[in-house]
C-alpha cells in the first residue's frame, strides 16, 4: 500500500510540475494578448464594365436554359471580374486599386449576385493588402450591404462589412459604377 502511495504522489507531482510549466510559459509569452483589433474605414469606386472594347468582367459560365432573359447578367450566369478601383466615381479617377473575384447571378425573379472579390489596393497607405467580401448582394436595392470575411497585409483576418451604392447602373449592359463605403476590424 506504501509503495502504490508514493507512486500516486511521484505521479501527481510530475503533473503538478508540468501544469506549472505550460502556465509559465504562456506567462511570458511577449505577444499574448497584445495584438489591438484596429477599425478602418475606407471609401472607393468600383467600376464593373461589362461592355465595349476592354470589359474589366466577362461572363465565364452560362445556364443552359431555354427560357429568354432581358437582363445583361441572366439568372446562373458566372462571371469573373478584375474591375478597377478608385478615388472617385468618374472613369478618369486615379485607380488605388483592382477587384478580382466572381459573382453568379443567383435570383430569378430581381437581379442579385453572390460575390467573392478580393479588393486588392496598390498605393498609399494599403498597397499591398487586400480585403475579401463573400455575400450575397441585392444589386436593385438603393443601399446595400455585404461582409467582409477576410484580407491579408495590413487587413489580415479581417471582418466588418462594406455598404454599397450604385453611382451609375446601365441595365441593357451591365455596367456600374459602385460607391463602396468600408468598415473592416482587423489586427
Amino acid at each position: 500500500m506504501e509503495g502504490r502511495l508514493q507512486h500516486f504522489l511521484c505521479a501527481m507531482i510530475l503533473c503538478i510540475s508540468t501544469l506549472q510549466v505550460q502556465c509559465k510559459y504562456h506567462r511570458e509569452d511577449p505577444h499574448h494578448g497584445l495584438m489591438k483589433e484596429k477599425k478602418t474605414h475606407l471609401h472607393f469606386y468600383l467600376h464593373d464594365i461589362l461592355s465595349g472594347k476592354k470589359p474589366s468582367a466577362v461572363m465565364v459560365a452560362q445556364a443552359n436554359t431555354t427560357i429568354g432573359f432581358k437582363s445583361a447578367t441572366p439568372f446562373g450566369s458566372v462571371y469573373a471580374i478584375d474591375d478597377p478601383l478608385t478615388q472617385g466615381p468618374e472613369p478618369t479617377s486615379k485607380v488605388i486599386g483592382n477587384a478580382q473575384g466572381l459573382y453568379v447571378s443567383s435570383s430569378q425573379d430581381t437581379l442579385s449576385i453572390v460575390m467573392y472579390v478580393d479588393f486588392g489596393f496598390t498605393t498609399g497607405k494599403y498597397n499591398g493588402s487586400s480585403i475579401s467580401v463573400f455575400s450575397r448582394n441585392p444589386v436593385m436595392e438603393t443601399d446595400r450591404e455585404i461582409a467582409v470575411v477576410g484580407g491579408r497585409g495590413k487587413f489580415r483576418m479581417a471582418r466588418g462589412y462594406a455598404k454599397l451604392k450604385a453611382s451609375y447602373f446601365n441595365a441593357t449592359n451591365g455596367d456600374a459604377i459602385i460607391e463602396y463605403k468600408m468598415t473592416a476590424f482587423h489586427y
